[in-house]
């Protein structure tokens, strides 16, 4: 019976550990983690030429933090926003902290704060 005892007070302590590592934003919970991907964003941005596809910019950057969708003028468009600048220590990417790569019809056609704001 004791043997029992002492095996589930480990299983349960070790499962606790699991649930610790698994559960909530952990990505940018260590401050070099956040800065790192910032810095890579932000170096191939600047690699970037008009007319890349949205493919070719998910292999580069990988996937976006957030991404935006639509018709307009009979033109799909397609924002996809990368974290690139630090804005607010709460543990949280915002737009705010984020480079918007503008795409119609699968091809960008701008970055940055006014790329989108002419949309």
């Amino acid at each position: 019976m004791l043997a029992k005892v002492f095996v589930a007070a480990a299983l349960a302590v070790s499962l606790s550990g699991c649930v610790v590592a698994v559960g909530g934003d952990h990505d940018f919970d260590d401050d070099n983690n956040w800065k790192k991907s910032q810095r890579y964003n932000q170096e191939q941005i600047n690699k970037l030429t008009l007319q890349m596809s949205a493919d070719d910019i998910r292999t580069l950057l990988g996937t976006p933090d957030f991404t935006e969708a639509f018709n307009k003028d009979g033109e799909t468009v397609q924002v996809l926003f990368y974290r690139t600048h630090h804005h607010k220590s709460d543990g949280k990417t915002t737009k705010e902290e984020c480079t918007a790569l503008v795409f119609k019809q699968n091809r960008l056609t701008g970055w940055g704060e006014k790329a989108y704001q002419y949309l």
